[in-house]
Order: structure tokens, then sequence, then C-alpha cells
């Protein structure tokens, strides 16, 4: 772990000098103890999604030092924190992310989690393998910084803790979808969203913004083979809902490679899940797929969805088998799209804040976020930009991944972040 002081000499190194730009690094490093303080103990005591008890209550408790008017229960365990700045002026949502996954941490920090949840009906580690801890602090630190210029500000700022962005649980409802339906906007009319994650694949002093389609959209399928029991001697007498179902996955490859038009835009049709059967020599009842269709283009998400309905149908009525379709299943993410306009005053921000060198384009990225359904319920332009997290020095493609166990954050990133942010968000707010 490299010590805070090191983390302060990255963010000295990484910004230049103008009397505004300085205001916001100053700021940073002097809440940079407490926003480390905050990282690490989130951190040590990560809550599965719709579970955030303890991380909504810790936010919601910090916002109300700072004198935030804060609401809780927002999509179970959301938080948000307002405040009315000095001045009129436009009104800008922040969103950090709460929710862990489960995942046993593999990594030797003093602060390591050894938090244990309940996920899919088992007993599973929990950690903050993809740094929603960290967007929580650094946003803490942005609520703060702001905060202590209330009289300078214009307009209005939101921050919104979401809870569930990995995912509610099955059988649940959850994340920015739920807040949205929630009214977390019932009150408040935002002019933009923004928001940000840390990243593996950036080195520590990098932050990368993309206008346009920075991010899939997302659907979750699920496709159930129904055939007929029988004898693995005797297969002839019944219909095997294994060979039917390892059909249509092969055959599923083609929606890809044979029906979307690739010269537009990337897709992806995966399968990750195939059950079926208890036993080595009885051709069962059933068997099961679930995967997952990524896309940037609605007319190309539409024709792989209806692609996909149309092969298991087929495929399975000429094995003499029938297909139960769930396509898609629970719910979807949009496009992850970042308003043109608001990305190029972004990216100014964070060229002012970090140096023009050290804000980087990215390549489009077919992961996928619930983040978009913020702006879309806010009808409001979004931007979402990225935060390196690996260490300098070391190659970022080989550095464990978010979701991995071993996902080591190096605690210089929270700084950078900090005061990209910050510094957006005082540009947005009219800061002179």
């Amino acid at each position: 772990m490299r010590p805070v002081t090191l983390a302060a000499a990255v963010l000295v190194a990484l910004s230049s000098a103008a009397s505004a730009e300085e205001t916001a690094q100053q700021s940073t490093q002097a809440l940079l103890p407490e926003i480390t303080a905050w990282r690490r103990d989130l951190h040590e005591h990560p809550e599965l999604s719709n579970r955030e008890l303890r991380t909504s209550k810790f936010v919601a408790t910090e916002l109300k030092k700072l004198g935030y008017t804060v609401r809780t229960g927002i999509a179970k365990t959301g938080v948000t924190g307002t405040i009315k700045f000095g001045k009129p002026g436009p009104k800008l949502a922040i969103r950090a992310d709460m929710d862990a996954l489960p995942v046993t941490e593999d990594v030797d920090l003093p602060f390591k989690s050894i938090a244990k949840g309940e996920y899919a009906g088992k007993t599973v580690g929990v950690m903050h393998a993809c740094g929603h801890d960290t967007h929580m602090a650094m946003t803490l630190g942005v609520a703060e910084a702001l905060a202590k210029r209330k009289s300078e500000l214009s307009g209005e700022v939101m921050f919104i803790f979401q809870p569930a962005e990995e995912g509610a649980p099955p059988g649940e409802e959850g994340g920015a979808p739920l807040m949205v339906k929630d009214g977390v906007f019932k009150d408040f009319k935002p002019d933009a969203v923004i928001g940000m994650h840390v990243l593996s694949m950036l080195n520590v002093g990098q932050v990368s913004v993309r206008e346009g389609g920075a991010m899939a959209s997302s659907d979750t399928f699920r496709i159930v083979v129904h055939g007929r029991q029988s004898h693995g001697a005797t297969p002839w007498k019944g219909i095997d809902p294994i060979v039917t179902a390892a059909q249509i996955v092969t055959d599923a490859q083609a929606i890809v490679s044979r029906q979307l038009d690739l010269n537009r835009n990337p897709a992806v049709v995966t399968f990750g899940i195939l059950n079926g059967g208890q036993r080595f020599n009885i051709v069962p009842d059933s068997a099961e797929l679930q995967g997952t269709v990524r896309a940037f283009d609605e007319d190309m998400r539409q024709q792989a969805l209806a692609s996909l309905k149309n092969f298991a149908e087929h495929v399975a009525a000429a094995n003499g088998a029938t297909v139960e379709t769930q396509i898609p299943l629970g719910e979807s993410n949009p496009v992850n799209n970042n308003d043109p306009a608001l990305t190029a005053r972004v990216r100014a921000s964070l060229e002012k804040a970090l140096g023009k060198e050290h804000v980087v384009e990215p390549q489009r990225w077919t992961a996928a976020e619930d983040f978009p359904h913020l702006g879309i319920g806010a009808h409001a332009p979004s931007v979402y930009f990225f935060v390196g997290s690996t260490a300098p020095g070391t190659d970022p493609a080989t550095a464990p991944s978010n979701h991995s166990p071993k996902f080591f954050l190096d605690e210089a990133a929270l700084p950078v972040g900090t005061e990209a942010m910050l510094q957006a968000a005082l540009d947005f707010l009219g800061y002179q």
C-alpha cells in the first residue's frame, strides 16, 4: 500500500498552476486523510446489493455533518444529499455506487474485508472488488469541498449514493432504475448528471472519457428447453434437451457473425449458464441456458434479441422439444451514451485539473452500467468517466481486473479522482 504522502506527491505532479486549479488541488490535499480513512472503513465493511445498511447509514451521517439535506430509503438503501448554494444557477447531480460483490478478498491489506454475506442461497465472502468504496469516499470529499464554498457557488447539487449497481438479487428490484422509480428526481430536476468509476485498465494519474456510446447496453436472457426424459441407453425414447440446448448455443453464434452489420457497431451474444440433468445415464426433462446480449445500437440490440428467440424456438422445434424464453430477463441497461456537449465541458475540467496529457479517450467498452438510467430518468444529459487505479510502473494489462479477488487499488488514485470530479463540479456550478 502506497502511503498518503506519495499520493499527495502524485497529485502535485499532475496539477498545473493557475489559481482556480490550485484551489481544487488544495481542497483535495486538505481532505485526503479524511477521504483515505473513509475509503478504508468502507472497504473493510462491504455489503452486497440491496443490503447496504451500514454503508447507507455511514454515508447519511457524513452528509448530515456537512450540512446537506439528506433522504434515505430510496431504492431500499439509497441516499441523497442536496444543498443550495449562495447564488442562483444550474442543478448538478453526482452519483456514486455503494454495493460490493460476492467475492472473497485475496489481497493482504490491514483493512482487508473478512465480511460474509448470503448470495444465491450460499454464504459467500464480500469484497469491494469493483472499487465502489473509493467512489463513495471520493464523492464525500467532493461534497465536503463544495459545502465549504456554499456562499461562493451558484445553483444546487445533489449527491446520489446508489445501491445495487451490480444488480439486485434474483426476484428483487434495485439500482438506478428503482431510484428513478422511487422518485429520486421528484423534487430535484438536474441539468446534468455526472459519475465516475475507478478502473484497473488505467494507471493512476490517467482519466478517460469518451463522448457518445462509451459502454454497451446489456440484456440478460433465460431459455428453458423442455424435452422428454428417457434412459441414457435409449435416447430415442425421449427428447434430449441437452443436445437441443447445445445446438441453440452453437447456432446462435451466427447472430453476431452472420446477421448483424458489424460495420455499424460491435455486439456480443454470450451464454454463461448451461444447466441440465442430474445423472450421467439419464436424459433429463429440461435444460436451462442463461446469458447476455451487448450492443451499442438500439436497432442491432432489438435484432439480436429477436434472432435469439427465433433460433431457440426453431432449433427446439426441429428436435421435437419446446422452449420457454425470457428475452430479455429482468431489467436491462441502455447504452451509456455520454452527451457530446457535456462531455466536452467535463473533459475541459479534467484537463484543467490534471493536465491534458493525463486525459485519454478510451475505446468503446462492451461492459455495461446502470448509470444511464439516471440521466434518462432525469431527462438530463449525462457523462461518465474513468479514473486509473493501477500503480504507475505496472502494466494495466497484467493487473488484476475489477471484480477479481486480487483487485488492488493504489490509493494514489484517490486524490486524482477527487480533484477531477471536484473541478468538473466547480466549473459547472460557476466557481471563479
